[in-house]
């Protein structure tokens, strides 16, 4: 059973419809009771960091999501927001984040980005895979849809598995041991979003 987590923030619909399509069991969580049924966690979130920290650590969820990614590696995809939060913090607010991955999150330059919208980063853009990994299978020249201002760094390069391009080459999806993280939305991204959310069922 895939867990989806409900804490508010994010399109939590969007992945179980997702889902139901391709035949896997999944379920909005949003109660420790639930949580605790999972296989696999997916973390989504939208907005701002520290909102979607509050929020989460004012939640049901937040104490059993640790143990269970922590503790008993349950895997963990953390989408957009959710990615970022699994960083030890962030140039957006002030709230510590998970400290899942030993990392933080930036702002972009917007000084050298040349396009008359500069920020967020909206639309899409081509995901290369960085390293063979079991979440990027089958996604080689791949399109994801991104939205966001801020992006992941990682301090630790081996945990970087996709990069995109917006203003210089950023990291998009990382991988620490149970736990990975995408900024685009895989959700909206169509066929390439399908194919990684088949991958995260599958690990």
């Amino acid at each position: 059973m895939i867990s989806i987590i409900d804490y508010g923030v994010g399109n939590v619909k969007a992945f179980a419809n997702i889902y139901k399509r391709l035949g896997i069991a999944a379920e909005i969580v949003s109660t420790k009771e639930q949580l605790n049924k999972t296989d696999k966690i997916i973390l989504p979130g939208v907005g701002a960091f520290d909102h979607a920290m509050g929020k989460l650590k004012s939640s049901d969820l937040y104490f059993t999501l640790n143990e269970l990614v922590l503790e008993k590696h349950t895997p963990v995809l953390g989408v957009c927001v959710g990615m970022q939060m699994m960083a030890k913090s962030s140039d957006e607010g002030v709230s510590d984040g998970l400290g899942w991955i030993d990392g933080t999150v930036k702002l972009f330059d917007v000084s050298k980005i040349k396009h008359v919208t500069r920020l967020p980063h909206m639309g899409w853009n081509n995901v290369k895979g960085t390293v063979l990994n079991p979440l990027m299978e089958n996604l080689e020249n791949s399109l994801f849809y991104f939205l966001h201002s801020y992006y992941f760094v990682c301090n630790d390069k081996s945990e970087i598995i996709g990069e995109s391009d917006y203003a210089g080459v950023f990291t998009c999806a990382v991988n620490h041991k149970n736990i990975y993280g995408v900024q685009f939305h895989p959700e909206k991204s169509h066929e390439y979003g399908i194919q990684l959310l088949k991958n995260f069922a599958t690990l």
